[in-house]
């Protein structure tokens, strides 16, 4: 018992954050998804060369605001200094230390990017043609 609460300790905190992120990835993905494509409608059609398509129907301006009002979050470069601009070894470390965990946590894979006007704007222009 004690020694599955050392190895717990350790292992289930990061095994929450692993699960959590990639939960949270998959619902950024899907938002993502619904943005571009609209509502899933259920209705299912057959094209004259056979190929069967769901018709997905446009989202409501309320609906999209709601999905893509959200700030995304950007990393702090590593060069931001204090007023003084004479930095110790300390707050050098401390500095560097801090750019490279808002890297880790908001840098490059950590978060699905919005759909930007452009491509919602093709991929509309696309459906209605």
């Amino acid at each position: 018992m004690t020694w599955a609460v050392r190895i717990g300790l350790f292992v289930v905190p990061v095994m929450a954050y692993v699960i959590t992120k990639r939960w949270a990835l998959g619902l950024q993905r899907s938002d993502r998804e619904k943005v571009l494509h609209g509502r899933e409608t259920g209705v299912i059609k057959r094209m004259p060369n056979g190929e069967f398509v769901e018709v997905h129907e446009p989202l409501s301006q309320e609906q999209l605001h709601a999905l893509v009002q959200h700030e995304q979050y950007k990393p702090i470069g590593p060069g931001a200094v204090d007023g003084a601009g004479d930095l110790n070894a300390v707050f050098r470390l401390a500095q560097h230390l801090r750019a490279r965990l808002s890297d880790r946590l908001y840098g490059e894979g950590t978060q699905i990017a919005k759909p930007t006007a452009q491509e919602y704007k093709e991929i509309t222009d696309k459906h209605r043609n």
